[in-house]
């Protein structure tokens, strides 16, 4: 096993969406490093376009190979040996076929109309009320949970309990480790209660679905069935309910490319793109991979048996991939980013979020005119002790409204 002193990881401050100057560095002089992770035994970091995408998509690879060993990690909690996120191909992807029609971007354009109407009951929810809004709590949170639920099948008055448990999941030190074991606990047990529900009672869900693959097919099991539908709802809404304040966030610290988007509202699908590409949702590093054989990559060996992590914040501001990749850039026409990961366990959400974040923009800057911050930067509230940076609360104003509004399709 190699015995290189480890750095630290994650460098510098990661409540924010600054970028460390380090990475940079890194992938001019050091593109595969040794670092240790808060939890967990040493890894590799992959910090280079090209090295990210061989480590999330060479079978070389494996994630199965981690269970067992004390993978290096962000939280002090291991992924579950059930869950979907630990497991190979082919396994992996007998699981995936089970959900992935729902998700094929024809599917996902049919709950456009639903989405934009529920972007649009929010909006009109924070106009009625007033200005400041919340834009977390009143538009970025709810409408990707409304979405996710009414597709799985889950009651959308629950969302504060499993908003709670999905903060634990995704806990670095917000949550203490027992704190932690009883929410995934209370997530399993209310999970359990809905599908037992479907089984007296199906419904036209994803649950329902799910409960006929396991009872009627037997093509997962109990255990399989519940951690699979815990991610789908967990995954369903977080990324998209951070990225949504994010990408607003940007925009209104980048006031040229919010004016251009503004004038042309048609260039929202590649502006969300490139704010994919640019905006750094996680802090840390992916799951871990394990080496299957030796493989040389980023100049070193990596041995069978060790582990390596990539940062996709890295890779989408890769130097040799991108010209001047720490730019705002919504005319783009470079590699397409891996801000939705790679390989066999690319988000299997990715076209349901592109379509939330392209009505969540087109949303916000029709209907509310000249958005901005309520105050200064400083004001924003930013997420602390979880493994995805953003804010917790950014209260926005705007100008009066223009009347009447049409339909923001």
């Amino acid at each position: 096993m190699t015995t290189v002193e480890p750095r630290i990881f994650p460098f510098g401050q990661v409540d924010r969406l600054e970028v460390d100057p380090l990475f940079s560095r890194l992938r001019q002089e050091e593109p595969l490093c040794r670092v240790r992770l808060p939890y967990g035994e040493p890894a590799w970091l992959a910090t280079r376009y090209e090295d990210v995408k061989v480590v999330l998509g060479d079978p070389r690879f494996s994630r199965a190979a981690a269970i067992g060993r004390d993978e290096p990690r962000m939280r002090p909690h291991r992924s579950r040996p059930d869950g979907i996120l630990s497991f190979d191909p082919p396994e992996h992807s007998r699981l995936r076929r089970l959900v992935s029609k729902a998700f094929t971007v024809r599917r996902i354009e049919l709950l456009r109309p639903r989405t934009q109407e529920i972007a649009d009951d929010l909006v009109g929810a924070m106009l009625a009320k007033g200005a400041p809004a919340d834009l977390v709590e009143d538009f970025g949170l709810p409408l990707p949970i409304t979405v996710i639920c009414e597709l799985l099948g889950v009651p959308v008055e629950d969302r504060v309990d499993f908003r709670t448990w999905s903060d634990a999941l995704l806990s670095t030190t917000r949550f203490t480790p027992e704190e932690v074991v009883r929410c995934m606990g209370l997530l399993r047990e209310y999970m359990a209660g809905l599908i037992a529900q479907r089984r007296q009672t199906p419904k036209d869900d994803l649950l329902s679905a799910l409960v006929a693959a396991r009872d009627n097919e037997e093509r997962l099991s109990e255990e399989e069935m519940l951690s699979l539908a815990e991610a789908l709802l967990v995954a369903g809404h977080e990324t998209t309910a951070t990225q949504i304040p994010n990408f607003v966030y940007v925009l209104l610290t980048y006031p040229e490319q919010l004016a251009t988007l503004r004038a042309d509202l048609d260039l929202i699908p590649r502006a969300v793109e490139e704010l994919m590409r640019f905006v750094p949702l996680g802090g840390g590093a992916s799951i871990a991979r394990y080496a299957l054989e030796d493989v040389e990559l980023g100049g070193v060996t990596v041995r069978a048996g060790e582990p390596v992590v990539v940062s996709l914040v890295s890779a989408n501001r890769d130097e040799s991939v991108y010209t001047n990749p720490d730019d705002l850039e919504f005319d783009r026409q470079q590699a397409s980013h891996v801000g939705f990961g790679h390989g066999a366990h690319h988000c299997l959400g990715a076209p349901l979020a592109r379509m939330e974040l392209q009505v969540a923009l087109r949303t916000l800057l029709t209907r509310l005119p000249g958005l901005r911050l309520a105050g200064s930067e400083d004001d924003v509230v930013w997420k602390t002790g979880l493994s995805t940076r953003g804010p917790e609360h950014m209260l926005v104003t705007w100008d009066r409204p223009r009347r009447p509004y049409g339909p923001n399709r």
